[in-house]
């Protein structure tokens, strides 16, 4: 389950889409998952089907990989399509049970729900794949350059998703492991019920956030060191600068949008 989260992990690949600048990705990820929830009809969600296979097939990242990322959050897609189904009480019965009613308005809202979440998700993973977590801070950051006017700290709430977009990776590494030191010592970490099991994450928990503050520390140490100082009168290697590429993209993500929200009605 550990090896099977990739959220903040970067698929290294010679795309169109990893070539693009990274504030064009995140506002084009925000479009389109803005777009999700403005359709009402499954033929805005084929549109969107549409325009997702098309973005993983020009981000080369393999659909396996993409996938993989879907496991950890069944039990959450799982209750969703539950809550759904039997607290809509609105539309024609379909099947009845006791005090517990499935009507066909249920249905559809349990299925347009579930798709939505993993279309989100897809989105939003394919934007970490295929941006690194420095052009991401400065994608970030550049887009929230206008917030320094009411005096925002924007470099340092950069800097601080870029550092807990790096740690993700690292954390899920440490968390196997210790699962795998605290088998080796006989520890059971799978039979039980939900509450034995819980009670047998407490020596994976205790030296996962022993390890994570000692990492926070020497960060902090190795920064300070430095004489890091923030972003103030610091000046960029790479400095981002819009090309027709990221001009087409972002065209293209507005027509898919608005062709979608009006077929979506």
């Amino acid at each position: 389950m550990i090896r099977d989260i990739t959220i903040g992990q970067y698929y290294p690949a010679d795309s169109k889409l990893h070539r693009l600048d990274p504030r064009v990705k995140i506002m084009c990820t925000l479009f389109f998952l803005i777009s999700l929830f403005c359709i009402r009809n499954i033929w805005g969600y084929v549109v969107a089907t549409f325009f997702l296979a098309t973005v993983i097939c020009i981000s080369k990242v393999p659909f396996k990989f993409i996938v993989k990322g879907l496991r950890p959050v069944i039990m959450l897609l799982m209750i969703t399509v539950i809550f759904n189904l039997l607290l809509t009480k609105t539309g024609t019965v379909v099947y009845e049970i006791w005090i517990l009613r499935i009507t066909d308005e249920g249905l559809r809202t349990a299925g347009y729900m579930t798709v939505r979440l993993i279309y989100l998700i897809l989105g939003s993973s394919l934007m970490t794949f295929t941006t690194t977590p420095n052009a991401l801070t400065d994608g970030i950051e550049k887009l929230l350059w206008p917030l320094r006017k009411i005096k925002l700290p924007v470099h340092e709430i950069a800097m601080m998703m870029s550092i807990a977009l790096r740690f993700i990776p690292i954390l899920l590494e440490e968390t196997d492991k210790i699962m795998k030191a605290q088998i080796a010592r006989g520890a059971d970490l799978e039979s039980g019920n939900i509450i034995q099991k819980a009670k047998a994450m407490i020596p994976i928990l205790v030296p996962l956030f022993v390890s994570a503050f000692r990492r926070a520390t020497d960060l902090a140490m190795a920064m300070e060191a430095r004489c890091y100082r923030g972003g103030e009168g610091r000046t960029k290697m790479k400095p981002l600068v819009y090309r027709k590429k990221d001009y087409i993209a972002y065209a293209i993500t507005i027509t898919y949008v608005v062709f979608a929200v009006l077929v979506g009605r």
